[in-house]
């Protein structure tokens, strides 16, 4: 049926659809809706001028070139600006995540749209987040344990000192590792445009011994601009490579885009190479803010909350998408499409390849925790922390 549609205009295929409708009796029209996607007003259209023969034609063109009502989002150039502010605020429950689904209905989201000026009908919404990559989801299992008390105030906190600091033009940057890929001629998951029939070919076993060695991604996010810095590293995800991380991004486009700051926000999860209970962490990142002359603040995700991260969700998924369908087969590879990574919204990613060895299992003694001159905040103290530079303080 939907063979026939496409080789029809836009009349007959109403009529085409009107007759189907006609012809199946009660229900026909719910049916025809549903296969087609023709809209209800199209379809009674067509019965309309079934029974009573008035419109019929068989010409070519039913309306002039670029004729047809404009959608709502061309003619009020705000209303798409709106809708992205309700669900980045919205999304999930969470006002921090970026995740691409929502628990509010398109009829409220439409009620709101409306009351904020940009009127707008549910299937308009529906249609528009479809567009924008939004689906319908359900709760899937993924946490073992309660992520703990102050979990929704740290939220709020997080987002607070997020607007703040955007506010007074302050750098605020997301930072995470990404999954670790193993480099070599694996198959990765995904599918790319090839020739048919020629796929490319890799290897059938996934021993490490075939391949480079690891490949650890671990990436900091400029929320504010909308661009990104990933230290590819070979040997272990320790919190000193991941303060290494930080700082390159930060001499790499950090130093150029915020020559004046004197702060810092850094958004992080709150467990692995950056967790909040990791001394290694603290211990290395008092050595970058001393060396930086730059007082760094830190804001944890509260356990099992790494996806609401920003990183996961601007950054990372578009790598992964970017690289789908093709093997890893070296560390130049893995650098180089990371790099390439471009969305339409205009983010930019650089990457670079980190050769150092890092040791895994490094201590850090009680003495030399005592000298990281770090300052706890009043709301949730391990999670949300400051560091200030320990040889001369900041001016206020």
């Amino acid at each position: 049926m939907l063979k026939v549609l496409a080789t029809l205009n836009e009349a007959q295929a109403r009529w085409f659809v009107a007759r189907e409708v006609l012809a199946r009796g009660r229900g026909g029209l719910k049916v025809m809706h549903t296969v087609t996607g023709m809209s209800r007003p199209t379809i009674l259209k067509g019965v309309r001028e079934l029974r009573t023969k008035k419109g019929l034609t068989t010409q070519e063109r039913i309306r002039r070139p670029g004729g047809g009502r404009k959608r709502v989002e061309a003619v009020d150039p705000g209303w798409e600006h709106a809708l992205d502010r309700i669900m980045d605020e919205n999304t999930a429950g969470d006002p921090m995540s970026l995740l691409r689904w929502t628990n509010k209905s398109t009829a409220r989201i439409a009620e709101e749209l409306t009351r904020q000026g940009h009127p707008a009908s549910d299937e308009t919404v529906r249609r528009r987040l479809r567009e924008l990559g939004y689906s319908l989801q359900a709760n899937v299992k993924t946490q073992e344990e309660d992520s703990g008390a102050g979990r929704d105030e740290q939220f709020r906190y997080l987002n607070r000192q997020v607007r703040r600091r955007l506010a007074r033009g302050e750098p605020v940057l997301s930072v995470d590792t990404k999954k670790k890929e193993r480099g070599g001629n694996f198959k990765n998951s995904g599918q790319t445009w090839r020739p048919k029939g020629e796929p490319l070919e890799v290897n059938v076993y996934d021993y490490p011994y075939l391949g480079e060695g690891p490949a650890i991604p671990y990436g900091a996010y400029d929320v504010r601009r909308n661009e990104g810095f990933v230290n590819v590293g070979i040997t272990h995800d320790t919190a000193e490579f991941a303060v290494e991380s930080l700082r390159r991004g930060w001499k790499l486009f950090g130093r150029r885009h915020y020559p004046e700051a004197q702060r810092l926000l850094v958004c992080a999860d709150g467990g692995g190479s950056n967790g909040s209970r990791n001394r290694a962490w603290k211990y290395y990142l008092q050595q970058f803010v001393d060396q930086g002359r730059l007082e760094v603040t830190v804001c944890h995700y509260p356990p099992g909350t790494s996806k609401w991260n920003k990183i996961e969700h601007r950054m990372f998924s578009f790598i992964s998408l970017n690289w789908k369908g093709q093997p890893l087969v070296s560390y130049e590879t893995v650098v180089n499409l990371i790099g390439a990574t471009r969305t339409q919204t205009g983010l930019r990613v650089k990457a670079e390849l980190d050769a150092k060895q890092y040791e895994a299992g490094v201590k850090i003694s009680d003495e030399e925790m005592e000298r990281i001159n770090l300052r706890p905040h009043n709301t949730n103290p391990l999670w949300n922390y400051t560091i200030s530079p320990r040889l001369s303080p900041l001016k206020k």
